[in-house]
């Protein structure tokens, strides 16, 4: 009868298992000195060891003849208790035994001598599903048990258990297994097993794995039968094979392209992905592509693995990292709700709409971004409705009406001159009578001091940003010259960054990049500048909270 890989190669001894050296060398020299613990708590995520530590242990403490702290799998001890026919070594799971009455069985029962091995040892798994009145019938034995007794208790909730509990057990934390050491061992069991495991295939499982090693060799197990087991193949077998056309559908929603990214979406539904999973693997490609943007160099082992570079840079290009964290959020936000809405399909679908077009259904975040980039005179892409409703210009000429001595007269002074074109001084005009004179008073212009220079204007920041490319990181240049997010205002000598939303402040807010921006400003216009940063979200909110303020006081409502 077949036997699954993940139970056919679990670990039988402490130097079998991988990845977790600083617990099975602990457990070793316990055994070899005979100063084994009366209870251990095991405590890591799911395929780290937990419970195959655990019978490992039961097995060395009754060992008849241990060889260097590990069981020898040979004697009668070591073979009843793997084929469960000692009685005296247990394993419970607390999900279904969670109960007092069965804490309190337990306890009865422990108190008695072993029959057929020197310890009695107890593996609880999945402890933190126990009740609170389990956990008090558990307490006191815990803390004077028979010194045959041995409790092995095991979770992924360390928050749960009692601290009760936790102070009368030895502690052990299970750490995630690195993808190169699931890796490493999946390529063992493969040669083992004789199967053509590609080194490209066997990284990528252990990158999908996450840390568990139970999962990466279930993993393996799913892509047997295949001949060659290379990456095609594991992405065929673990569902991935739709990553490209996830891509296509994120590149649709770069360009604003609604029918595009709602016909690839109808595609991958048709072949039988449900809306969670399509708006699962949109998310985890934004996720990757915003590490390696933001990290090009080390957060390449943070990928999940399940792109490929070229798709990553290609999404890098067409999106801000901004822009990446808000289309995260959005689709986080769907993901929450689709387990209350009745037809999860049609949220996944609102959501593709509201990311291809956020001008037409938006927040009202976005639409701060959308006036900050108006502002800034920066060009906002319109969608194809907005285009199609939008008439075109046609030129018009403005009648002309007889205009007397007076009235243009006036005129001339209503209308702004520019300065490059404003007349000499030395020109002269006709006097006109005081009579005829306007009476409203025009105020003077005042002359802007020569020191002062609008740097929030597009062409002054566009050519600090040009001067300041290729001396930063290409995921902090994208950032910070995502208008968007960021920009500048230069007045005297002070050279100030402005950051509109949290996250690009927290990225951009350090002294070695407000340093290479001031040196490209100061090459840019030829002074001598400092440089600052400002909080424009900040200031909006308490401009906001001073109208807020200033509405309630019309009510005749005072702060003191």
């Amino acid at each position: 009868m077949y036997q699954a890989l993940y139970r056919k190669w679990r670990p039988r001894t402490f130097d079998d298992v991988v990845g977790q050296p600083h617990i099975t060398e602990t457990l070793k020299n316990q055994v070899i000195s005979d100063s084994v613990s009366h209870a251990y708590l095991f405590v890591g995520t799911r395929g780290t060891g937990k419970t195959t530590c655990a019978k490992i242990l039961a097995k060395a403490v009754n060992c008849l003849s241990p060889v260097n702290g590990n069981p020898c799998n040979h004697c009668r001890a070591c073979q009843g208790i793997d084929d469960g026919s000692i009685l005296d070594v247990e394993e419970l799971d607390a999900a279904s035994n969670n109960g007092v009455d069965n804490v309190r069985a337990l306890r009865d029962e422990a108190v008695y001598s072993p029959a057929a091995v020197r310890r009695r040892v107890y593996i609880v798994d999945e402890v933190h599903m126990l009740s609170i009145s389990a956990f008090n019938a558990l307490l006191k034995i815990l803390e004077e048990p028979p010194e045959h007794l041995m409790f092995i208790l095991a979770t992924t909730e360390l928050n749960k258990v009692p601290a009760t509990i936790l102070s009368r057990c030895q502690r052990y934390n299970f750490r995630r297994l690195p993808p190169e050491t699931v890796a490493s061992r999946l390529q063992y069991v493969a040669r083992e097993e004789k199967l053509d495991l590609t080194p490209g295939a066997a990284e990528m499982l252990g990158r999908l794995a996450e840390g568990a090693m139970r999962d990466g060799l279930n993993m393996l197990d799913q892509c047997m039968g295949r001949g060659k087991i290379d990456e095609d193949v594991v992405r065929d077998a673990m569902g991935l094979a739709g990553g490209a056309r996830t891509a296509e559908i994120l590149f649709a929603v770069a360009e604003g392209d609604t029918a595009r990214a709602l016909a690839a979406f109808d595609a991958l539904w048709q072949d039988g992905k449900s809306p969670e999973t399509l708006l699962g693997e949109l998310c985890s490609l934004e996720r990757d592509a915003l590490i390696l943007s933001v990290a090009p160099k080390g957060g390449t082992a943070l990928l999940s693995g399940a792109y490929d570079d070229a798709v990553l840079r290609s999404v890098c290009e067409k999106f801000s990292p901004g822009r990446l964290a808000s289309d995260m959020e959005k689709i986080q936000e769907t993901l929450g709700n689709l387990r209350n809405v009745q037809n999860p399909r049609t949220a996944a679908e609102l959501c593709l709409i509201r990311l291809c077009e956020p001008a037409e259904i938006g927040s009202l975040r976005e639409l701060a971004e959308r006036v900050a980039r108006l502002e800034q005179g920066a060009p906002v892409a319109r969608t194809s409705a907005q285009a199609a409703q939008t008439p075109a210009p046609q030129a018009k000429p403005a009648p002309q009406e007889p205009k007397t001595e007076r009235a243009a007269s006036i005129q001339e002074q209503k209308q702004p001159v520019p300065e490059a074109v404003q007349p000499k001084p030395e020109t002269a005009k006709e006097p006109v009578p005081e009579a005829e004179k306007p009476k409203p008073e025009v105020p003077k212009p005042e002359t802007p001091a020569p020191a002062v220079k609008a740097a929030d204007s597009v062409g002054l920041w566009q050519n600090i940003l040009d001067a300041v490319r290729g001396e930063l990181p290409i995921g902090t240049f994208n950032m910070l010259s995502d208008g968007a997010a960021v920009g500048g205002k230069l007045v005297g000598d002070m050279l100030t960054v402005q950051y509109k939303n949290g996250f690009a402040r927290m990225m951009l807010d350090k002294p070695n990049i407000l340093e290479a921006v001031r040196a490209a400003a100061e090459r840019t216009t030829g002074m001598k500048l400092r440089v600052g940063s400002e909080d424009l979200l900040s200031v909006q909110t308490d401009e906001t909270k001073k109208d807020k303020l200033a509405d309630l006081a019309k009510f005749g409502v005072t702060f003191e």
